[in-house]
Formats: structure tokens, sequence, C-alpha cells
């Protein structure tokens, strides 16, 4: 009987790579042998059909022939199931298997295996321990964005030691960590249905540091970390914009046992302003003006997130006229000068008037005005 092995993964014929490999992921995860409530054979069938969709020159023999290309030979030697794509020798009765970063979800699901047997510890090719990361949210003043500002923040986080500068020893006297001989990583074997399988973790007694202390610092009690409040000052460029974030490196949470501190992230929003409006580089602000001033012209004071500066209104303004003011506005990230200032003119029309006013609007009326 033909297998569908769209129907085993459960994705549709037009599933993309992405999708085949995120579905391959989930029930392998969920039926490996090794996991309670696992199946091997559900297991095999999974990967057999995940092997065939994963390969496009295979998915395509597939999709024209059936699963009965198998036997026509379809795959290029070997078959669907038989996990030739890894690249493995036999140690000492178990495998040792290079994954190479090519293998789909089948690293993923080593891990899984690594984990539920109790190895908790990084491999031993990972970089250097890393702290975790801390994100904040600053607010600003919209002035503030429009000129650049420095903010200071004050965060409650994991620090190097200062008394043992992070090698958790009093005096900084270490010697050979005795469970991994000073490499820094120890062999842990898991037992699996592919045999027993080795693997390189970091030492967990010397954290993959080698040395351990000779007597602990009675600061940090060998951790080689301190949890502190620290001022970090946070250079907010001008110009930027609401919700962007800044990232400023290694100023996140330093890692116990040494290593580089994480990395610190700062949202950034901007308040909004009741006088102006932001047009890219440029500001927007209203201007109310009497109707003599619109007509005869005037000289106004205008207010800018720069300070107050004159602008001459011309004579037959109208309302709703622009009137620009050059080199008033937002700094440019990264290049010199500034956006400008935009001033809109808004006429004011009296609602009320009085005798007087009322006699001096006839008298233009009449001269047609």
């Amino acid at each position: 009987m033909s297998k569908d092995y769209y129907e085993i993964l459960g994705v549709s014929k037009e599933a993309s790579d992405d999708e085949i490999k995120k579905a391959y992921r989930k029930l392998a995860h969920k039926y490996h042998p090794d996991k309670k409530g696992g199946d091997e054979e559900k297991f095999k069938e999974i990967n057999s059909a995940y092997q065939v969709l994963s390969n496009s020159k295979k998915r395509q023999q597939y999709d024209q022939f059936g699963s009965g290309f198998e036997q026509a030979g379809g795959f290029g030697g070997g078959q669907a199931g038989d996990f030739s794509g890894f690249e493995g020798f036999s140690q000492g009765g178990g495998f040792e298997f290079n994954f190479g970063g090519s293998n789909g979800g089948f690293e993923d699901i080593f891990s899984d295996v690594f984990r539920s047997a109790g190895f908790g510890g990084r491999s031993a090719n990972s970089q250097q321990k890393t702290g975790s990361d801390i994100a904040v949210d600053v607010t600003i003043t919209f002035e503030e964005m429009a000129k650049g500002v420095t903010k200071k923040v004050e965060l409650y986080k994991n620090v190097t030691c200062t008394k043992c500068e992070g090698t958790g020893a009093k005096d900084k006297e270490t010697e050979t960590c005795s469970q991994c001989k000073g490499s820094g990583r120890v062999t842990k074997t898991a037992r699996t249905m592919f045999g027993n399988i080795q693997q390189a973790v970091v030492c967990d007694k010397c954290r993959g540091i080698g040395k351990i202390p000779k007597v602990k610092c009675s600061k940090c009690g060998g951790d080689g970390i301190t949890k502190e409040y620290q001022t970090v000052e946070i250079e907010i460029p001008a110009g930027i914009e609401n919700g962007q974030t800044i990232k400023l490196t290694n100023q996140g949470e330093a890692p116990s046992g040494g290593g580089l501190a994480g990395d610190l992230y700062v949202n950034v929003h901007i308040q909004n302003d009741s006088k102006f409006e932001r047009q890219g580089n440029n500001i927007i602000s209203l201007k109310e003006v009497k109707f003599s001033q619109a007509g005869l012209g005037d000289v106004i004071e205008i207010e800018t997130v720069h300070g107050k500066t004159k602008i001459k209104i011309p004579a037959g303004t109208q309302s709703g006229d622009i009137l620009r003011i050059k080199g008033k506005g937002i700094h440019r990230a990264g290049y010199f000068g500034k956006g400008d200032h935009m001033v809109k003119i808004q006429v004011i029309i009296p609602n009320k008037l009085n005798f007087k006013q009322k006699e001096v609007m006839k008298r233009l009326k009449n001269l047609g005005l």
C-alpha cells in the first residue's frame, strides 16, 4: 500500500520546506522512542517521510511516482528510513555523529535526547559563555527626540565580582578542576535507539573554565558575580523614531564563572507634543493670526524646539498657507544640519463683531474685499 508522506507529516502537498521541517520536528519530538509516550514505529515512519519530502529531488520523484519509487531506486541508494544522511562511526559499541548543520531536524532531536538523559551542559564546541540580555523602556520628550539626549537608567543586575574579579576565588587563587582535568569539558554518554551516543559537554564543576577556586570568594561565594545596582548612560541620537531600539553591547548581565556580559536593549518611546508634529526631519506647528495681520502683513513670534524666533507674515497670507523656518527642525541622523520648522497659518475670523468692527467690515465689503 502506497504511503502518503504528506499525510504522515500532516502538511499539504503545497507545503514549503520550512513548513515540512517544522512539522517533522514537532512530530519527531512527540514520538521519539526515548520519550514518555514515544512510538518507535511511528518515529521511523515520520523520519522516512521527512527524508523524502526534505529533499527536492526525492520529493519531485515521489510526487510523480508515489512511494513506490523507493523500490525503483529513486533514492539514489539507501532506503528512506536508513539514516544514511548521518556521518557517523562506531566507537566503543556506541556512535559518534557529525551533524554538520545539514540534517534538518536531527540536531534538535539529539539535543532533546541529551536533555532527557540529564545532559544539561553546553556542547564543548560552544562559543564563550555570555550573560543574559536585558531590555528596558525609556521615554523621552518631543524636544529631546529632535535634539538628541543622554539618559541614565539604574539597573539591578548581575555584575562581575569586584573582589575576586570574576574568578570566584579568594585572593584570585585557583587550581585545576579535578573533574575535567583542566580541559573545561567532559564526555557523557546517552543510550538511544541508535546505540550509545557520546557528546562532549561543558564541565558542570568548573563551568568550562578548567579551574576552580582553592577557597571561594567571601563576597560572591565562588560564583564570580554579584547582584548590584548599576547606572548606565544611554546616548539617544537626535531624530530617533518612536519605538526604535538601541543596542548597548555587553551592558547586560555578567555570566557566572567568567565570560562576556549580555547586551542591553533600550526601547525608546517619544511623548506626544500638543504644539508640534513630526514630518520626517521637519516639524509642523499651527499659528493663529488675526484677519488684519494676514491682510496687511506683520512680524510674529514663533515657538520652536530650539527656542523662540520671529518670522514675517507677507501681506495677503491665506488661511492654510505654510511658512518655512529653515534649520529649526530635527537633527538629521548621521548628517550635518537640521530639518525645517513649518508654520501653518490659520486666519481667525471673529464669531461676534462690535459696532465699529461691523462698520469696518462693511466698508471693506463696499471696496470689494
